[in-house]
C-alpha cells in the first residue's frame, strides 16, 4: 500500500480509539494517554510489514475495547432487572 493510504488508515484508527477512550470505565488507566504514547512510539516505522502489524494491533485493541463496553452494558442491564430463580 502507498504511504498515504496507510497514513489515512492510521489517522482513522487513532480517531476511533480516541472516541472510544472517552467512555473508558477506569479513569485511572488513562486510556487516551497510553494510546497516544503507543502511536508516538510507532511513528518512526517505515517497513510496510511493521506498519501493518501495528495497525492490526490497534484494530485488536479497538475490538477488545468494544467488547469491554458491551460487557459493561450487559452487566448494567442485568442489574436493572431482578433474576427469575423461581424454577
Amino acid at each position: 500500500m502507498s504511504p498515504n493510504v496507510n497514513r489515512l488508515r492510521v489517522i482513522a484508527l487513532y480517531k476511533e480509539l480516541h472516541r472510544l477512550g472517552r467512555d473508558y470505565p477506569d479513569r485511572s488507566y488513562d486510556f487516551n494517554g497510553r494510546m497516544r504514547r503507543m502511536f508516538e512510539k510507532n511513528r518512526h516505522l517505515t517497513d510496510p510489514e511493521d506498519i501493518e502489524k501495528a495497525i492490526q494491533f490497534g484494530e485488536y485493541i479497538k475490538s477488545e475495547t468494544l467488547a469491554l463496553y458491551s460487557l459493561k452494558k450487559y452487566r448494567a442491564l442485568k442489574r436493572m432487572y431482578p433474576s427469575d430463580d423461581k424454577h
